[in-house]
């Protein structure tokens, strides 16, 4: 399974939503949407398999841009997903198994000009544009376990950066370039670690002796959201970019994972299984206005979300 880390672990902690009883509650206030700003890329099984999916940010325009037909006019063939926007919004790197093992693929941002990256016999999972629109960066297992690598944005020059017995994976750029997040196991559980975008100075940030995993750095480089099961079942959390102010911003018996940040700070998606599926869902930065974008009763994950254009 290429969801290699966050996918294992929500199937083993999900817990069973449990109705609520007693008296009744006051009526839950209409939630507001943030400012409407880009689009969102995200993947989903909604077509037969896994495809890239991008819609506008009140979750209309829902459009599949990598779904593919057999003979007969039936969605078939391999998966495509992990959707990154480019800074410029032009272009959508993803991930796909459509060549045998999954490699990285790019291609503009209505689904034309599908070109694939790597072409290594592992498995290549899970690309990231820098900020600068110049490197991608990915997960790989071609050394016999899962790496960060980072390459040019055409695929050349190809470097691991983590070079670790461990597991790195889900890289995530500082606005600056010059830093890259990621989760790594190399201490016993899944924490956040820091390091330069050579791989020098790998730093962890997080240390609560739970699982930690998915960094997301805020536009402004201040801010680090993830994903952690600290309190018995997934949630989104945000901290400074030194792991301080640590602070929960989903609270609710389902899973929440997968935070990706709007282009301009003020909101977060993330993924959701508290409607009994996984949907995407967007809040505010402080975690207020939580509302369900997608809607469909298929899976929907892997939120990315691009600038305007």
């Amino acid at each position: 399974m290429k969801r290699l880390a966050i996918g294992a672990l929500v199937a083993v902690l999900i817990l069973l939503l449990v109705p609520s009883c007693g008296k009744e509650s006051a009526p839950t206030p209409t939630p507001t949407l943030p400012p409407p700003s880009g689009k969102i890329a995200f993947e989903s099984f909604r077509d037969g398999n896994l495809n890239v999916v991008t819609m506008d940010i009140d979750g209309s325009n829902q459009t599949n841009l990598t779904r593919k037909y057999n003979g007969n006019g039936a969605p078939c063939c391999r998966d495509d997903g992990a959707p990154s926007w480019s800074p410029d919004g032009t272009k959508i790197a993803f991930d796909s198994e459509r060549d045998g093992p999954w490699e990285i693929y790019v291609m503009d941002g209505d689904g034309s000009d599908q070109t694939r990256l790597t072409t290594s016999e592992a498995d290549d999972t899970d690309p990231v544009w820098s900020p600068a629109g110049t490197k991608i960066a990915f997960n790989s297992d071609r050394d016999g376990q899962w790496e960060v690598y980072v390459m040019d944005g055409d695929g050349s020059n190809q470097v691991n950066v983590t070079n670790h017995p461990a597991t790195d994976a889900f890289p995530s750029w500082s606005p600056d370039s010059t830093k890259i997040a990621f989760h790594s196991n190399r201490d016993g559980n899944y924490e956040i670690y820091v390091m330069n975008a050579d791989g020098s100075n790998q730093t962890r940030i997080t240390k609560k002796g739970a699982s930690d995993v998915e960094p997301a750095w805020s536009p402004d480089g201040s801010k680090i959201a993830f994903s952690s099961d600290r309190n018995g079942q997934w949630e989104i959390y945000v901290m400074d970019a030194d792991g301080s102010h640590q602070t929960r911003l989903t609270d609710n018996e389902s899973n929440d994972w997968a935070p990706c940040w709007s282009p301009d700070g003020g909101g977060i998606a993330f993924v959701s299984d508290r409607d009994g599926n996984y949907e995407i869902y967007m809040m505010n930065a402080d975690g207020s206005n939580q509302i369900n974008l997608t809607q469909n009763p298929a899976a929907d994950q892997s939120p990315s979300w691009g600038p305007s254009q």
